[in-house]
């Protein structure tokens, strides 16, 4: 049976998540893409590469039974736009493009996307909704929490933790930890774009630059 999907989020990301549902259909067809979903009442009622973006109501109504797969960048968001789908009855279902390059030691929680290019080692686990934009590297033994995002092109060295609601910025890195000392990311860090992460990071911090520290609030 083919799948509905309805991609919750209207902006470029939900655009790509679509063409990474088309992709996911080489071979044999398994996914649709009925609609967005968008909150936004302005955004409602047009269509996004030949897409319709309807309310959540309204997508609940004429599609019951769908999943909902999140297309939200931001950690935050995303977890209170999906706890709303769930809480309605609705699936969540992995999305993985197939090109993506991991070994049978990896874990996925439920309701992960992981867009085109990645490479995911061995021995490392995902929370649930996990977000892994394009060309990303995953090392050996990384644990990612809820809602964690990388966006395109990341690279996380072994035995890192990252905690829940993390955002790493496009071609961040984080180097490798050890097995007695892991690097640690707490919940709801943000690593900005470009920066290199060479030590663990205490919840709630944003850290720039190479090495990466805390930004310093004007």
């Amino acid at each position: 049976m083919i799948k509905q999907i309805a991609i919750y989020g209207g902006g470029g990301f939900a655009r790509e998540v679509a063409w990474l549902i088309q992709s996911c259909n080489r071979g044999r067809e398994q996914y649709k893409v009925v609609c967005f979903i968008e909150d936004a009442v302005h955004l409602q009622g047009r269509t996004l590469n030949r897409i319709p973006v309807f309310s959540f109501e309204q997508a609940r109504s004429e599609f019951p039974g769908i999943g909902i797969v999140g297309a939200i960048g931001n950690p935050k968001t995303r977890q209170i736009v999906i706890e709303k789908a769930i809480q309605a009855g609705f699936e969540t279902p992995d999305i993985i493009h197939p090109n993506v390059e991991y070994s049978e030691w990896v874990d996925f929680g439920n309701g992960v996307v992981i867009c085109a290019g990645n490479i995911l080692t061995t021995n490392i686990k995902l929370g649930e909704q996990v977000q892994i934009n394009l060309d990303c590297t995953i090392g050996h033994d990384v644990i990612m929490g809820d809602y964690t995002t990388l966006a395109p092109g990341v690279h996380v060295s072994g035995w890192v933790h990252l905690g829940r609601r993390v955002y790493i910025g496009t071609g961040a890195v984080i180097i490798n930890g050890t097995e007695e000392r892991p690097l640690i990311i707490e919940d709801d860090v943000i690593i900005g774009a470009g920066s290199c992460v060479t030590k663990s990071v205490s919840s709630g911090l944003t850290v720039v630059g190479v090495p990466a520290k805390p930004l310093q609030r004007s």
